[in-house]
């Protein structure tokens, strides 16, 4: 069994809960890590796009990934985002973690430079090489601006040691398919979009890095376990028991609709920082209904 194995299946983009003045709420963010935990999940990814981490400073960074690390006590692995628009900046922001308890980094492709993709083929080659942990490579061009080939995908996935993935987050299915059709072996493909998790992995994907499992872990990993294990009449019941929660919970932003869940199950309130804020008041209202009657 490869080492890789490790990332087959649920992770989560954990969100980062706020007080009502923008302090971080640690209390709620331990919180939701034992809930994540205790949902049975496969691993967790802290500093993500979820977590809001491009309004955290150095020094709350370092705190939330010591909160997260402290309350998982090594019982799941630790995936930390630490990605970019400056090739020298990520390599650099290693030196500021203690990796000792982190089992890998997801670095999205670089944002609003709009690499060609020679560009961001070297950008990651550097990455990997300075890392000191394997990297899962992030396709989101809807937050980048730039897409991350099938074809660079493949040409990083056979040539640059210590890449070991990607969460794709693309939405185009094709794109997808090629990159698993021609990957090596143990290369993982990860969904980025919970809506596409099912589908994605019918067609050979090993998993999903998910938000609405920040919510619902047990019954969206158990989603993804019914899956890879081909069992697709239960892996449907499942997913369509969640299609609407995903409907919404994206309605008008992430995280702030996850959030919106969360204050609906006592985990944590629903402050977001500027320039995000609130969902609106329709998103609400379906929000509190469907969490009433999950």
């Amino acid at each position: 069994m490869s080492a890789n194995s490790i990332f087959r299946g649920t992770g989560v983009a954990i969100v980062t809960p706020f007080k009502k003045d923008g302090r971080i709420d640690f209390k709620g963010l331990s919180k939701l890590t034992e809930h994540l935990v205790k949902g049975k999940i496969e691993y967790v990814v802290v500093l993500g796009t979820t977590g809001e981490s491009a309004t955290l400073s150095k020094e709350e960074k370092l705190d939330v990934v010591k909160c997260i690390v402290d309350t998982v006590k090594k019982r799941i692995p630790v995936v930390l985002g630490q990605g970019g628009n400056s090739t020298y900046e990520v390599i650099k922001g290693f030196d500021s973690f203690d990796l000792t308890n982190i089992s890998a980094v997801l670095s999205v492709s670089p944002y609003y430079n709009k690499p060609s993709q020679q560009g961001i083929f070297e950008h990651y080659k550097a990455v990997a090489k300075a890392s000191p942990r394997p990297v899962i490579l992030y396709n989101v061009p809807g937050r980048t601006a730039s897409n991350l080939t099938s074809e660079t995908t493949l040409r990083i996935a056979n040539e640059v040691k210590n890449v070991i993935g990607i969460k794709e987050a693309s939405g185009n299915m094709e794109q997808c398919m090629r990159i698993i059709k021609n990957k090596p072996k143990d290369f993982l493909v990860i969904s980025g979009d919970d809506a596409l998790t099912l589908p994605l992995i019918a067609c050979g994907a090993d998993g999903v890095i998910s938000v609405v499992a920040n919510a619902y872990p047990l019954g969206f990993s158990e989603m993804t376990r019914q899956a890879l294990k081909g069992n697709y009449k239960k892996a449907q019941e499942l997913h369509y028991k969640h299609t609407d929660i995903i409907e919404q919970m994206f309605a008008d932003g992430n995280p702030g609709g996850v959030k919106e869940f969360l204050t609906q199950l006592g985990i944590c309130d629903e402050h977001v920082r500027l320039p995000l804020v609130r969902v609106n008041k329709q998103v609400q209202e379906k929000i509190k209904k469907l969490a009433k009657n999950y």
